[in-house]
């Protein structure tokens, strides 16, 4: 008869490295797009009993640094949405450099929290704090260009 062929364990690990590295592209480069997704993303689920060890350790690794690339991607639009504050403040100190200084803070306190929960509320209630911030900027320029409109046209 024809003899046994036997699939060796690299090939098998081979076959685990594409699935996971399927998963790894595209944690990598598809951000949430929902609260929801969010959540499943960084929200350790207890449904992975049959991975193994080397498997869990990658899905963790994986969520750790999808969680840093958001805490990242958070930092850069709240540093780029601060560019609009150019006005000072009642000490004199321009707002834009006001919000970058408390932001620095937010983050360094945070930084080394470890429950993804926790790191997941505080993403999104940054994001919400940052477009409440440039809606309600946007609103009050819209504001001051009608002012400024009715004033010209008398």
């Amino acid at each position: 008869m024809f003899p046994k062929i036997q699939i060796s364990p690299t090939i098998s690990a081979v076959a685990r490295h594409r699935h996971v590295g399927h998963i790894h592209r595209r944690l990598l480069h598809n951000g949430p797009d929902t609260i929801e997704e969010l959540f499943d993303r960084h929200v350790v689920k207890n449904d992975n009993k049959h991975l193994d060890d080397d498997e869990k350790e990658l899905l963790t690794r994986q969520r750790l640094t999808s969680t840093r690339r958001e805490a990242l991607s958070l930092y850069r639009d709240i540093i780029r949405a601060t560019r609009f504050f150019t006005w000072p403040d009642s000490r004199g100190f321009l707002w834009r450099d006001v919000l970058r200084e408390n932001a620095r803070k937010e983050f360094e306190a945070a930084r080394f929290e470890k429950d993804p929960e926790v790191v997941t509320r505080l993403l999104i209630g940054g994001r919400d704090a940052v477009q409440a911030a440039i809606d309600k900027l946007v609103e009050k320029q819209k504001h001051q260009i009608d002012k400024e409109r009715n004033q010209s046209g008398r």
